[in-house]
């Protein structure tokens, strides 16, 4: 066996044992999502895997293994942190944050420092799944914003309603919009959707900064939709606020962002497309 073919097996190894160690590390984070009962997390972050996982396997022969002692030192310490934290059940501001970091670990292990710009598409999307929501969560609170917008649409609709700050009171009953209900998951979850759109199908330069904007404001005003469903529930179906509030259909408004999102991207590329095909003609 000459050193070129020994070569090319010791590579063939190290893939094996990053594979396996990219798998058991992602089995643990989805794991914990899935023991947190976080099921809109798990959805996304299994469409998330599944998108980095096709990313890899496109440039799997291009990649390179070169890492040296500090970056295989600060890996190694990466997913000694994750696990240590998968061991002691990671509150949820952490456990969103151990899919990128583990990710991070391996790519340090892997192909080290200057490596690293290998793995942008992937890290990006990842970092999506944890690092928005936490930022988000500490810096605003859009609580208040959601509450006046859901009054305004249902004084639109004809309701009599009143405002007063997070409150929205109907005739009948009304709701609090607390912090769970202001629907910052739902516009993290379509803002990171958008990233992920624009990593996977790219369009053009001048398309790419309104592309998460408008994914900003699908996210809220289908939340706010939700809301405004809620007040009207709340006095006059307490079963039916119930269900859309705490119960598995609550999940149905995160869907149907996330699908109207993905109608307008999906315009967007065919508006592209368009453009290509006519300037190619010209």
């Amino acid at each position: 066996m000459n050193t070129t073919e020994k070569a090319s097996l010791k590579i063939k190894d190290i893939r094996y044992w990053l594979l396996g160690i990219v798998a058991g590390l992602q089995t643990i984070c989805l794991t914990l999502v899935w023991k947190a009962d976080d099921t809109g997390h798990f959805g996304m972050s299994l469409l998330f895997l599944l998108a980095i996982g096709s990313l890899t396997w496109e440039k799997r022969d291009n990649l390179k293994f070169e890492s040296e002692v500090l970056p295989s030192i600060v890996g190694i310490a990466l997913i000694g942190w994750v696990l240590w934290e998968s061991v002691n059940l990671a509150d949820g501001n952490i456990m969103r944050l151990l899919p990128f970091t583990s990710a991070l670990g391996v790519a340090l292990l892997a192909s080290g420092f200057k490596g690293l710009k290998q793995y942008w598409q992937e890290l990006i999307i990842l970092s999506f799944l944890g690092v928005p929501s936490i930022i988000a969560s500490l810096l605003f609170d859009i609580a208040p914003l959601t509450a006046k917008f859901s009054a305004f649409l249902l004084h639109y609709f004809g309701f009599d309603v009143v405002s007063q700050g997070v409150f929205i009171n109907l005739p009948d009953g009304g709701v609090e919009v607390t912090d769970e209900c202001s629907g910052l998951d739902t516009i993290i979850y379509t803002l990171s959707i958008s990233v992920l759109a624009l990593v996977m199908f790219p369009v053009n330069r001048a398309k790419r900064f309104f592309v998460p904007i408008v994914a900003i404001i699908i996210g809220f005003v289908i939340n706010a939709i939700r809301v405004v469903m809620l007040a009207i529930f709340a006095a006059s179906n307490k079963a039916a606020f119930d269900n859309w509030h705490g119960g598995q259909a609550s999940y149905l408004y995160g869907m149907i962002g996330i699908l109207v999102f993905g109608c307008f991207y999906w315009l967007l590329l065919q508006q592209e497309e368009k453009a290509q095909s006519i300037r190619s003609s010209d």
